[in-house]
C-alpha cells in the first residue's frame, strides 16, 4: 500500500505541476495579447528587431526572391530598423560552415601585453597583419607608412582620436564639427563625457568660427550614403576620416584612401558587430602614441579574444576573394545589398510617397566594373503631406526608424537599416508598397 501511495503521489504531484506551468503560460500570453496594441511594451524600446528568423538563425525569405506583396505577417508585429545591426551577413558565415571557428585554450591570452615591440602593444600581431592584407585586396586604403591603432569597436577609437587631436593647453576645448545629415552619435559622444578638451560644434557647413577645429569626415557617409569630403575652408582644421562604409558592398572603390586618420571597424566590413574591434590606421607617430594612451587609460588595452576571432575572420575574407571556385564575401555582400536597393527602389517609384537618393555611377577597381553606391542605411523622404516621416511609420505601420532631427536635418527624413535579416526587411517593403492605400 505504501508503494502505491508513493506512486499515487509522485503522479498526483507531476500532473499538478504540468496543470500550474500550464496555466501561467495561458495567463502570459493572455498578457502579451492584452499589451499588444501597447507602445510602451518592451519591443518599441529594444535595439533588437522583433520579427525573428528561425532557430538556426537562417531566413526562408531572401531578398532576391521574394514577392514582398504577398508575404503573410503578423500586422501587430514591430519592425525595427532603427539601427544598424548588421544581420544581413549571416546567411553567408553559416553557409561558411567552420572555416571561422577557432579554439582558444584557457592558458591563452592570459598576459595584457601582445606585442612589447609594438607601439600599439595590445594589437594581436596576427591581426595586424591580416588588417594590411585585406586593405591591400580591396584597395580601399593605404596602411605603408602607418601605425594601427586598434579599438573596442570604432566608437572608442573616435574618442582615442579627439583625445589625441585637441589642444591640452590652456586654449579651451575646440569645436568638433561634421557637415549635416551627420552620424546621429557624433554629438552625442563628442559631448557625452563634459571635456575640457574638445566639444561639439555642429553643422560643418555653418561652422564659421575662427581658431583650430576637428573636422569629422564620414565617406560613405552615415546616413545619406554619398561620399563626402571636407566642407570647412580652413588651414587650422584637423581631420578625422570615418570610412566605416568603405567597402566594395557598399560603394565602388575607386582609389585607396590616404589619409592622417582612418577609422574603420568590423561591425560593417564583415559583420562581426557584437566582437567589438574597429582599428584606426594613422599616420602620426605622436598621434598614435596618445590615441594608445587613451585606450590604456579607458580600458587598459582591447580583448586578444575578439582580436583573434576577428584576424580569422580577415584572413577567410581576403582568401574568399582569390578563391576562383565559390563565391567570395565580397560577392556574396555587393548581390544582397543590390537586391535590396533594387526593390526598394521599386516600392518608391510605385508608391510616390517616398523617395530614397540618387546616387551617380562608378567605375570600382575592386570588382572592375561600374555600378551605384548602395549603402548601409537608406535615407528615406516621406511625400510633403507627411510632416513626421518617422512618427508615421511607427504609429501608422508599425516600423521603427530614427528620425532625421537626430542627424541635424529635417522630419520629413528618416534613416532605414539595410542590414536587417531578409524577414524584417521584406515585411518593411510588403508594408511601405501598401502605403498608396493608406489614409492619414
Amino acid at each position: 500500500m505504501g508503494k502505491i501511495l508513493r506512486v499515487l503521489s509522485w503522479r498526483n504531484m507531476l500532473v499538478l505541476s504540468l496543470a500550474i506551468n500550464f496555466s501561467l503560460v495561458l495567463k502570459i500570453l493572455k498578457g502579451d495579447r492584452e499589451r499588444g496594441d501597447s507602445w510602451d511594451r518592451t519591443a518599441y524600446v529594444s535595439i533588437w528587431p522583433v520579427v525573428s528568423t528561425t532557430a538556426s538563425g537562417s531566413s526562408s525569405l531572401s531578398s532576391a526572391s521574394c514577392n514582398y506583396s504577398k508575404i503573410e505577417e503578423d500586422d501587430d508585429r514591430i519592425i525595427n530598423l532603427k539601427f544598424g545591426d548588421p544581420t544581413v551577413y549571416e546567411t553567408y558565415w553559416q553557409e561558411m560552415g567552420e572555416v571561422t571557428t577557432m579554439v582558444i585554450p584557457g592558458w591563452q591570452s592570459l598576459s595584457y601585453f601582445s606585442d612589447e615591440n609594438n607601439l600599439c602593444w595590445f594589437l594581436e600581431p596576427e591581426l595586424g597583419k591580416e588588417i594590411v592584407r585585406v586593405h591591400k585586396v580591396v584597395g580601399n586604403a593605404v596602411t605603408q607608412d602607418r601605425y594601427i591603432v586598434v579599438g573596442t569597436g570604432s566608437t572608442q577609437l573616435y574618442q582615442a582620436a579627439l583625445y589625441a587631436l585637441s589642444p591640452h593647453d590652456e586654449s579651451g576645448p575646440i569645436n568638433v564639427v561634421s557637415t549635416a545629415p551627420y552620424y546621429s552619435s557624433y554629438p552625442l559622444i563628442t559631448d557625452y563625457l563634459k571635456s575640457g578638451l574638445y566639444r561639439w560644434g555642429g553643422d560643418a557647413k555653418t561652422y564659421k568660427e575662427d581658431g583650430p577645429y576637428i573636422e569629422l569626415v564620414t565617406s560613405p557617409n552615415n546616413p545619406d550614403g554619398f561620399l563626402r569630403e571636407s566642407v570647412v575652408n580652413s588651414s587650422k582644421g584637423i581631420l578625422i576620416h570615418d570610412l566605416a562604409y568603405y567597402w566594395p558592398q557598399y560603394t565602388p572603390i575607386t582609389s585607396a584612401a590616404d589619409h592622417d586618420v582612418m577609422l574603420f571597424t568590423a561591425s560593417k566590413s564583415t559583420g562581426h558587430a557584437g566582437m567589438r574591434i574597429g582599428w584606426a590606421l594613422v599616420k602620426d607617430r605622436e598621434t598614435a602614441r596618445k590615441m594608445i594612451e587613451y585606450i590604456e587609460l579607458n580600458t587598459i588595452g582591447v580583448s586578444k579574444d575578439s582580436q583573434l576571432r576577428v584576424a580569422k575572420v580577415l584572413k577567410v575574407v581576403s582568401d574568399s576573394c582569390g578563391n576562383e571556385t565559390a563565391k567570395s564575401f565580397f560577392d556574396h555582400s555587393y548581390d544582397a545589398m543590390y537586391e535590396r536597393w533594387k526593390l526598394l527602389k521599386q516600392v518608391a517609384k510605385d508608391t510616390k510617397r517616398f523617395s530614397v537618393p540618387d546616387f551617380a555611377s562608378q567605375r570600382c577597381n575592386f570588382f572592375g566594373r561600374v555600378f551605384e553606391p548602395q549603402p548601409a542605411f537608406a535615407w528615406f523622404k516621406c511625400g510633403e503631406e507627411i510632416v513626421d516621416c518617422e512618427k508615421f511609420l511607427r504609429e501608422e505601420k508599425k516600423i521603427l526608424t530614427k528620425s532625421g532631427k537626430h542627424f541635424g536635418d529635417e522630419l520629413s527624413y528618416v534613416r532605414i537599416s539595410m542590414l536587417d535579416r531578409d524577414t524584417n526587411f521584406n515585411i518593411f517593403l510588403h508594408r511601405i508598397s501598401s502605403s498608396s492605400n493608406s489614409t492619414l
